[in-house]
């Protein structure tokens, strides 16, 4: 069914209404993934299945008996040398991913709470557990150079929405400035797209559609943002006019690195160098890495552009020759994309970026050795080989989970803490923001350890009591040279799905976040879900993606064979199989008790404490199970394995995104993502965070309409 609703700047089609089951609302669909549920899945390969090659399973699984299980040996500072002198500029050496908080220990963490009752979905409130409270850091629209530029929803100009915090806050992590006794720090976050028809009211002009297309493109992309506070422990406002202060948007210049860069894959008549593009879009989660620099996934950006469609190439990802959600081709040539001068300029998206916040004048960079495909993020891990491994999935159904290994290894060592982190002398820290640069990279095949015939879609526990088996790494590009057949380097990095398809990787259920445990080495795999598995003409269940029509998800745990990020094989079980076990027999929690966990559905992004729980932020939640998206700690060791308890819920249409967990701090962060996104801006569903009453006089800055915005969450 394709029903009309009324955008701030056209009517638009919605044809995931009443077909979202597994996903949120249809008009996140159609701004978000382009709709990418009603279409052909990308991935029409017939390449071998799970099921062709479960069969090495048992041999396999014998092969390995007596592989020792244990926590990587994962190197902290000073493990690879001296401790360099610091840098005068006090630029961190740590960064241990999304959520790290300070100084990784064995223990119980700090941070306790009672679980909160899963929330119903129509409630338009933020809830927190007893004895804790909440408050904003940064809402769309706050200003970031001068305070003069003050948030007014109705006077939005392109110029305004470049000096202001973006909309649609992803990926967020706060670094700690060394040397400020943890009284100041920088906040980096994710803009991934936004939703005109509650941002604007309803035109016809066309001056002024223009303009809101432009105020649109200024809202993409990430910003880097200076906070400070009096004391650890407390909150944290930010600064206005801080030196540190950026906005990266969908017109910033970023350079390309590794060995696509400079390719005829890349050249546009614009730039027919093929090494500079203009802009970043669809940034979803990412990554802060060990010298202090913050990776962004560019997820869904072929529905930024009007393509031709007709090639392979094209096809894989999603590309066609139709208007765009956004009309952006309507005022920029880059985005219609069918004339022989602009066609590449799709191939210059879909990587993984890095920007340095700490140093607001560089210039930010897209990684070509890591792959192009849909990614949802990257998270980077040190092996005691010093080189770095980064996991990223690929956020579409039936497609692959991937790994990048370094070629070089990290200098200057490696510590974890956000709190007192190390310095890297100058030299060190340049040297490490190139390790991504070149090296390896890999794509996943997964082998299931039970009889196929037990998997029948109902995800039904196999008759050995876990979901467990092997798998390998199968390699794309080694080095800097093609591994897959018919493929050069350059078109293996430029058109990565294509080359994962020839290798026979395994198809997995929307591979979201993807993240290696800094405790342990273990990866933790949010497959978020995926509706159309078992479908008629489609894969069917397997023992790594053991539901069909899986509406809530799992989580993947991957061992590394030797406990080496550089490790070809790997050993993985499924941590959770989510879902409402009161109304759902098809989940499973780690041999925890069904009944005494918290309702869980659509994992997203994830991350770690400082005792290494896991955390997990759903998005899609509503449709699957009815409750409000939310935040969930789950234990990974002892008799509290997969007891998964709620912290809190987002409000009203909201998705959780971008957790932050410093417990030994007592404090919490979550990016509250499209707020009441199925309103219209005349009726809008969700008044978070400002709570203007009706009738109320909004105060400067404040408005009665949903704002995405940065939350932080304290011990009362």
């Amino acid at each position: 069914m394709t029903v009309q609703i009324e955008s701030a700047d056209r009517r638009f089609p919605l044809p995931m209404l009443h077909q979202t089951r597994g996903k949120r609302s249809a008009v996140t669909c159609h701004l978000k993934c382009d709709d990418a549920c009603t279409k052909p899945v990308p991935n029409q390969t017939d390449n071998p299945t799970f099921r062709e090659v479960a069969g090495t399973a048992f041999t396999r699984r014998l092969l390995l008996q007596g592989v020792g299980v244990g926590a990587l040996a994962v190197v902290f500072g000073g493990a690879f040398g001296a401790t360099p002198e610091a840098d005068a500029t006090g630029l961190p050496a740590s960064g241990a991913g999304a959520g790290a908080g300070a100084g990784w220990g064995p223990g119980r963490s700090p941070l306790r709470f009672a679980p909160i009752a899963p929330v119903d979905a129509t409630v338009d409130a933020m809830t927190v557990p007893s004895g804790f409270q909440w408050s904003t850091i940064l809402r769309w629209g706050d200003p970031l150079f001068s305070a003069a530029d003050t948030f007014d929803v109705g006077a939005q100009t392109a110029d305004l929405q470049a000096r202001q915090f973006g909309y649609n806050n992803d990926y967020t992590d706060i670094i700690v400035i060394p040397g400020t006794r943890g009284r100041e720090a920088l906040l980096v976050c994710n803009h991934e797209y936004v939703n005109p028809g509650i941002m604007f009211a309803t035109s016809t002009d066309e001056a002024v559609l223009t303009e809101r297309r432009k105020v649109a493109q200024q809202a993409h992309g990430m910003s880097v943002v200076h906070l400070h506070r009096n004391s650890r422990g407390t909150p944290w406002t930010y600064t206005v006019g801080s030196k540190y202060n950026r906005r990266v948007t969908a017109t910033t210049p970023f350079s390309f690195t590794g060995p696509a860069a400079g390719s005829a894959l890349l050249k546009t008549t614009a730039d027919p160098s093929g090494t500079t593009v203009f802009g970043t879009l669809g940034n979803c989660a990412g990554g802060t890495t060990p010298w202090g620099t913050v990776l962004s996934g560019e997820e869904n950006f072929n529905g930024y552009f009007r393509a031709a469609g007709l090639s392979a190439e094209e096809a894989r990802y999603g590309l066609a020759d139709k208007a765009s959600a956004n009309g952006w081709e309507l005022i920029d040539p880059r985005f219609d994309a069918r004339s022989s001068g602009t066609a590449n300029e799709v191939n210059r998206f879909g990587w993984i970026v890095e920007i340095d916040p700490f140093q607001p004048d560089s210039t930010p960079v897209k990684h070509t050795a890591m792959g192009r495909l849909k990614h949802e993020g990257a998270n980077v891990i040190v092996g005691k080989s010093g080189h770095v491994a980064a996991y990223m999935g690929d956020d579409e159904r039936f497609d692959y989970l991937y790994k990048f290994v370094s070629a070089d290894t990290v200098r200057g060592g490696w510590s974890c803490g956000h709190h007192e982190p190390r310095k890297y002398s100058r030299s060190d820290r340049e040297h490490n923001k190139t390790l991504l640069h070149s090296g390896s990279l890999y794509v996943a095949r997964f082998t299931g350890d039970s009889p196929v015939a037990e998997f029948d879609g109902t995800g039904a526990l196999p008759s050995d009591g876990s979901f467990d088996g092997t798998g390998e790494w199968l390699p794309i590009v080694l080095d800097g040279v093609s591994q897959v057949p018919g493929f050069s380097v350059e078109e293996a990095l430029v058109h990565t799905r294509l080359a994962a398809d020839a290798l026979g990787a395994t198809k997995m259920d929307r591979c979201e976040d993807v993240q290696p445990n800094p405790m342990t080495g273990k990866v933790y795999v949010a497959c978020t879900n995926n509706s159309d598995r078992g479908k008629v003409g489609k894969e069917g269940a397997t023992e790594v993606n053991p539901r069909n029509a899986n509406r809530d998800g799992h989580i993947v745990e991957i061992t590394e064979d030797r406990h080496d990020p550089r490790s070809t094989t790997f050993r993985w079980s499924l941590l959770l199989v989510c879902g409402d076990p009161s109304v759902n027999s098809s989940t499973y929690f780690a041999g925890f008790p069904a009944d005494q966990v918290s309702p869980i559905a659509c994992p997203d992004n994830v991350a770690f404490d400082s005792v290494g729980n896991l955390w997990i932020a759903t998005d899609g939640a509503p449709s699957a199970i009815a409750r409000a998206d939310g935040l969930f700690k789950v234990p990974l060791t002892g008799g509290e394995r997969g007891h998964v308890q709620q912290f809190l819920a987002v409000p009203r249409d909201a998705e959780t995104c971008g957790p932050v967990i410093h417990d030994q701090d007592g404090l919490v962060f979550v990016a509250v993502q499209h707020p009441g996104e199925e309103g219209t801006f005349d009726a809008q569903r969700s008044y978070f965070p400002d709570y203007v009453a009706e009738g109320a006089v909004a105060g400067a800055g404040a408005w009665r309409g949903p704002r995405p915005a940065i939350v932080q969450v304290w011990k009362s």
